[in-house]
């Protein structure tokens, strides 16, 4: 069967219309800086209108002017994720706002200094936790109220490839993003017959503006991160972005309870420097 040029045109059309998220309300945390900042712009370019929440408000507000430049919408939201309060607020002011919540991407975390599990203190522990693993809980249970009220919603978490496996000198916050993969999983088969679908995103080594300042001093460390990435290269804020769009929109109406490596195919984080370090700790 030859299709006709038009017919090709309306197949192309359907195609990428699954991607835009035209007139959709996304709440974007740590949206400030990196990779959340580089989720909001890219919403906001597939036509969403944006709440752009950040415990800085400066940050915040200044990826809303971004937003508003695109000639989207954005509510520019300081808020800390960590506390349940505050949550709420951001859930509040976006209803009273929008009227609803389409998209909500929990990025807001991080890790701290480097530590061997026997040198960690409790509160290091506890800190990493609450910023990776709580503050998850705490929107989603948030946002999750609203959207199954909805009957529909996108979820989308952010875990890490360090929850995959071992991540020496910071089991903190590989424990944390290994909590984030199951909190998906688990909420997706709550939520699921409320059409509510939830999956997370877990990046590998991703090069923001912080981390390519330091590169720049240890341009070492750089070259040996990009010999053990099979792509030879680390990801872009963009490069995590764009598979966040996907999960925001149509294009992945069947996904759910997914966790998506975004790490270039790099197998591990234990590196033989590494074990010989971990070997030099407690000598």
């Amino acid at each position: 069967m030859k299709y006709k040029s038009s017919d090709n045109q309306r197949v192309q059309k359907k195609i990428m219309n699954q991607f835009f998220i035209e007139g959709k309300v996304a709440i974007v945390t740590g949206a400030g800086q990196g990779i959340g900042k580089a989720i909001a712009l890219t919403f906001a370019q597939a036509g969403a209108e944006l709440v752009v929440v950040d415990i800085d408000s400066a940050s915040a507000n200044s990826t809303a002017q971004e937003v508003h430049h695109m000639g989207r919408e954005a509510l520019a939201l300081s808020a800390d994720v960590c506390d349940t309060r505050q949550v709420d607020g951001v859930v509040r002011e976006t209803l009273e706002r929008f009227k609803r919540i389409d998209i909500s991407v929990h990025n807001a975390g991080g890790g701290y200094p480097t530590k061997a599990i026997l040198e960690m203190s409790e509160e290091e522990w506890d800190k990493s936790v609450a910023l990776n693993l709580k503050s998850a809980f705490l929107c989603c249970r948030a946002v999750g109220k609203v959207m199954t009220k909805q009957k529909r919603g996108s979820i989308v978490n952010m875990s890490s490839m360090a929850g995959f496996g071992p991540y020496p000198l910071g089991a903190n916050y590989a424990a944390a993003k290994a909590g984030v993969k199951n909190l998906t999983e688990n909420l997706a088969v709550e939520l699921g017959s409320y059409n509510v679908r939830v999956n997370a995103l877990a990046p590998g080594p991703v090069e923001t503006p912080t981390i390519a300042e330091y590169y720049k001093e240890h341009p070492d460390m750089k070259e040996q991160r990009l010999r053990a990435i099979p792509l030879r290269r680390i990801a872009s804020p963009e490069d995590i972005a764009n598979v966040a769009l996907f999960l925001a929109s149509d294009a992945s109406a069947y996904v759910s309870g997914q966790t998506i490596l975004i790490n270039g195919a790099l197998p591990t984080f234990v590196t033989p420097e590494l074990i010989a370090e971990l070997g030099r700790r407690f000598e």
